[in-house]
């Protein structure tokens, strides 16, 4: 009788860790401007610091190596020394469809030489905005390149417009208007859950199964102040939090789309194309107007009641 107990609790452990869903966190657009809520220091202060607190382990920052100025070269080597992944996300964040192919290149090749100071560089590319070219000269020319310098190309799977909360946030601040700290944090996790949830839904329909997952965030202040919040929800509902190249170990890995395209919604969109879907690739949180709305409900008017 207590084997039978004992082997049942053995399995109620193991089943949960099974079949939890998995992401890898990342950060675009490292190392971001930083004279609003916070100065530059404290955001990596803070964000270092939350990251060990709530256990989410080591991310990736991909960097934009123009804004590696004295300041912003010593933040990423607080990163870097922290432990965590720094990968290439072009020198100057140039549009690929305003873009010549061999400008582009030269712009990703310069901030590879640029990187090689990071302990903890790896060879990982982050398209700005996601476009991989529009053109099968473009996108297979960049295709060409990272696999001559042996760069894995990092897709996200999971979308969201983080970045817009952002300036939100940071336009209220600046006009002084009130904002009330724990209902951003309720509405920032709230957004992205639903776009987490929106995007594994997708490609349970399309692969049968949820994927290791890959979120793209950005290095801003309401990600310093709130990815533990974040992390928290995800474990509540079942993720479990991965390291970046455990992630790019699924299969979805190796997907590419035949046919190029402009505006890239990510790589369980890209399935979802292909696979005849060619509404709803973006979700509803990802619209700045839908964005504003809410935030001036749920964080600036609430907050004055």
């Amino acid at each position: 009788m207590q084997r039978s107990i004992f082997i049942l609790i053995i399995y109620l452990l193991i089943i949960p860790a099974v079949n939890a869903k998995q992401l890898a966190i990342t950060f675009d657009d490292a190392p971001r401007k930083a004279d609003g809520y916070f100065d530059s220091p404290t955001r990596a202060k803070v964000l270092i610091e939350s990251l060990e607190q709530h256990k989410i382990g080591k991310v990736a920052f991909f960097s934009t190596t123009q804004s590696l100025d004295k300041e912003g070269l010593e933040r990423m080597r607080r990163y870097d020394k922290a432990g965590h992944i720094i990968g290439n996300h072009t020198h100057s964040h140039p549009n690929f469809l305003k873009t010549e192919l061999s400008a582009y290149q030269a712009d990703f090749l310069r901030a590879h030489q640029l990187l090689q100071q990071f302990d903890n560089f790896k060879p990982y590319f982050r398209f700005p905005y996601l476009r991989e070219g529009e053109t099968v000269e473009k996108r297979g020319g960049m295709r060409s390149l990272l696999q001559e310098n042996n760069y894995q190309n990092a897709y996200i799977t999971l979308n969201n417009y983080d970045w817009y909360i952002e300036e939100l946030f940071q336009s209220a601040v600046k006009d002084g208007r009130p904002v009330d700290m724990e209902r951003l944090s309720s509405f920032y996790v709230d957004v992205l859950m639903a776009s987490i949830n929106y995007y594994d839904a997708m490609a349970s329909k399309y692969l049968g199964h949820s994927p290791k997952h890959v979120i793209l965030l950005h290095e801003m202040d309401i990600t310093a102040l709130f990815i533990g919040d974040l992390a928290q929800r995800l474990r509540q509902e079942g993720w479990k939090i991965i390291p970046l190249e455990e992630a790019y170990k699924d299969p979805i890995a190796t997907y590419q789309l035949s046919q190029p395209i402009k505006y890239n919604p990510g790589r369980i969109g890209e399935i979802a194309l292909a696979k005849g879907q060619k509404k709803s690739l973006w979700h509803d949180t990802l619209d700045e107007s839908y964005l504003q709305k809410r935030f001036n409900q749920e964080v600036l008017l609430m907050s004055a009641h």
